[in-house]
């Protein structure tokens, strides 16, 4: 499988990311290490988390995810064979970007992930309080002292991301390598009207996030009546509107023209994009994972892009 950069990181990747978020959460250790197995065992290599995953849960602290990516490391022997991504400033018992915040919350990461290095440290969003130059020379600490080889940002506007890499150009200080917004077929104008143009000329890798809409995407909502399906149904409602459903009807057209599933198709429109380097994915079970990592086996023809680009213009 052709890997892709991580920006000018010397990073590369597999163009699917397995979304670490789930771990602890909806699937248990027992679970997490089944779906860790397929994943590597299917030719792909990055996993995303934060430490903040899953404090949002009642009965978690945050952490959770972390550690359970840190006990399937250690018993199966697999650090070399991944990249690991986790983020920094979203969990409220290590918020912000400030360089305490940071230095202390990397190595209380390590330490859940049971490694010496983390690949791709992540600011999971912006911290306008703190000044830009503390928080990279924080992170240019981590990169000397060897227990960060890059980092990126997630969540950042296009002005602020372009101060960032202002500020990393001028001081000489590491720069974000990559970035993670939310993207997919429907929710697109935020990316599309700033942040692309920006990781193109800068040449920044994005991992985008919400790939499948809240799974909107894989044709399982069509109707209100579909809502109760699954607990996510009540986040997919925004979506089941005139442009939503003419989304949908593309997928139908193209999903039927490849033999592949409607969430294939809407990964491997993500991934056709030339400013994605691999969108993220999450799965609950061994069976979901096989339909997602199917996506990288796709390939769509020009006329398929229109389609799905004219169906899901704004």
């Amino acid at each position: 499988m052709r890997k892709r950069p991580l920006g000018r990181s010397g990073l590369s990747i597999a163009p699917l990311m397995f979304g670490g978020n789930v771990f602890g959460w909806t699937a248990d250790e027992a679970t997490s290490f089944a779906l860790l197995d397929a994943f590597v065992d299917g030719g792909f290599d990055a996993i995303d988390t934060a430490d903040v995953y899953s404090a949002w849960v009642p009965g978690h602290t945050g952490g959770e995810s972390e550690t359970i990516i840190g006990k399937w490391l250690k018993n199966r022997g697999r650090r070399d064979d991944v990249i690991i991504a986790t983020k920094v400033a979203k969990w409220p018992k290590r918020p912000g970007l400030s360089a305490a915040n940071i230095i202390a919350a990397a190595e209380e990461s390590l330490q859940r992930l049971q490694t010496d290095v983390i690949d791709l440290y992540q600011s999971h969003e912006d911290d306008e309080k703190t000044p830009i130059d503390e928080t990279l020379e924080a992170y240019d600490r981590l990169i000397m002292a060897g227990k960060v080889r890059a980092i990126g940002a997630s969540n950042f506007t296009a002005p602020r991301l372009a101060e960032s890499l202002k500020v990393s150009a001028d001081k000489g200080l590491p720069r974000y390598e990559t970035l993670q917004p939310g993207y997919n077929l429907y929710d697109r104008s935020e990316f599309e009207s700033g942040l692309e143009v920006e990781v193109l000329e800068n040449e920044i890798g994005v991992i985008c996030y919400y790939g499948l809409a809240s799974g909107f995407l894989t044709g399982k909502y069509r109707s209100e009546a579909d809502l109760g399906k699954s607990p996510r149904g009540r986040g997919v409602k925004k979506y089941l509107n005139e442009r939503g459903l003419r989304i949908l009807a593309a997928l139908d057209i193209v999903s039927a023209e490849l033999g592949a599933t409607q969430a294939q198709v809407a990964l491997a429109w993500l991934m056709a994009r030339p400013s994605i380097t691999a969108p993220i994915a999450s799965a609950t079970s061994v069976e979901q994972l096989n339909d997602l990592m199917g996506a990288a086996r796709l390939s769509l023809t020009d006329e398929q892009v229109l389609r799905l680009d004219t169906a899901s213009a704004a």
